[in-house]
């Protein structure tokens, strides 16, 4: 229901501001600043998305939780998202998840929102396959002794 609202709000919202701003301050001057906050936000998406990469490999490498890296991240894809929607709403929502005061708070917010009930990493150690003791691999086989030394009879050793 709430996204319906939202599919139904994001754009009439857009819609009003397209047509206060154009009418203040022209269409020309409107147009320039949707594509700039799309160009300079697209720059700062790319520049502070390397960086929560950096620190999620960081904190993979030093076994901290990921948690944090991960939600800065898809914070930040859907901030791209937002800023290169032409509109002035999406451009300051999307501006403001940029900020990292504004990601942590809302970060923090879910976080005491959401109940881990259980974490577990890696297998448990009943899951993990057991190696078999009787192995059998099927193959084929093709006798390639030459023709002069086989013996078609039994073995000498086996000759009384």
């Amino acid at each position: 229901m709430w996204l319906l609202l939202a599919f139904i709000a994001v754009p009439m919202i857009e819609i009003a501001l397209f047509i206060q701003v154009g009418g203040f301050i022209g269409v020309w001057w409107t147009l320039l600043i949707v594509l700039l906050t799309a160009i300079t936000g697209s720059y700062l998406v790319r520049s502070q998305g390397l960086q929560e990469l950096s620190k999620l490999q960081n904190s993979f490498k030093d076994l901290q939780d990921p948690t944090e890296p991960l939600a800065n991240g898809a914070m930040i894809l859907f901030a791209g998202a937002l800023l290169l929607t032409p509109g002035f709403f999406t451009d300051a929502v999307g501006l403001s998840l940029l900020v990292p005061g504004v990601r942590s708070a809302a970060f923090q917010w879910v976080k005491s929102r959401v109940k881990v009930q259980q974490f577990e990493m890696g297998q448990d150690p009943a899951q993990r396959p057991q190696p078999s003791g009787d192995r059998v691999i099927d193959g084929e086989f093709e006798d390639v002794t030459p023709q002069k030394n086989r013996r078609d009879g039994p073995s000498e050793w086996t000759r009384h």
